[in-house]
């Protein structure tokens, strides 16, 4: 009711229409326009819209209009929500706790660093084979989506725990011979759905509280290679992502950090804040 009411406010006060009938599609437009120049929220403006295409609706039901004004109005696409990044802190710390002292340890120890120095989906990592590492080149080929193959760059923490993992974890965990590069403790390839979790265990673990997904770790990689320079092109290539404008998300994520650090770094900002 307290939509349709400003609604109607706004009918009688900017577009003097103090008859309903008289309203057609292009005074709705001027009003959604309104709404968007006040800053309201996607989910704010949507939900007046849908009052108003109700209200138009009902009207035409009870021949109190000769047509629906709003039957072509389209609501706002929903925003996509930003994906959660770690820091890179964060990922250090989760990284420093693992323990390597057990053929487990030397495998999830591999398995993150990996995720972490290539960006790679979790169902590309589960399903890596032996020949697929090149570690005196530092790089790994990828299997992706359309099996579409790519080539990976590795940097040294991730090659020298890959290392450790193949000549002193891998024998202890195969059961038998086969191209399998991660194996679970029963010598069969590790689930996706097995590394999900330990990826959730090892964030809580370390006291990080933020709603971890499978896909964090390659979030946290192309949003701190774009805060490094990295060109956006680069990062297409290294996620691969068909389409740039998949991509682009992570640069969203680049600039609302850089707002925040704006926030509260800079002398202006941080004295407009106290005073705000």
């Amino acid at each position: 009711m307290t939509d349709l009411e400003l609604y109607g406010e706004f009918l009688v006060k900017y577009q003097e229409i103090s008859d309903i009938t008289y309203v057609d599609k292009s005074h709705i437009n001027k009003y959604i326009a309104s709404l968007k120049r006040a800053n309201l929220s996607k989910q704010t403006i949507a939900r007046k819209i849908i009052a108003i295409k109700e209200f138009h609706k009902f009207l035409y039901a009870e021949k109190i209009t000769d047509e629906d004004a709003a039957k072509f109005i389209e609501l706002p696409k929903p925003s996509k929500p930003l994906p959660v990044v770690l820091t890179k802190e964060e990922i250090s710390k989760m990284l420093d706790s693992i323990q390597t002292d057990t053929p487990l340890g030397l495998r999830d120890k591999a398995m993150i660093e990996t995720l972490y120095a290539s960006g790679l989906r979790i169902s590309e990592l589960v399903n890596l084979k032996t020949a697929d590492i090149h570690l005196r080149e530092k790089y790994i080929v990828v299997v992706g989506k359309g099996n579409k193959e790519r080539m990976v760059p590795l940097g040294d923490m991730a090659t020298i725990a890959l290392r450790n993992y193949l000549e002193k974890g891998r024998p202890y965990l195969s059961k038998k011979p086969g191209t399998t590069l991660f194996y679970n403790y029963q010598g069969n390839q590790i689930s996706r759905q097995s590394l999900y979790k330990y990826i959730v265990k090892l964030a809580k673990e370390n006291e990080i509280m933020k709603e971890i997904s499978p896909h964090t770790i390659r979030h946290s990689f192309a949003t701190h290679l774009l805060e490094g320079g990295t060109d956006l092109r680069i990062v297409q290539e290294l996620l691969g992502h068909e389409d740039i404008s998949t991509t682009q998300i992570y640069t969203h994520i680049d600039r609302s950090r850089l707002k925040d650090m704006y926030q509260n770094t800079h002398p202006l900002a941080i004295k407009n804040k106290k005073e705000g």
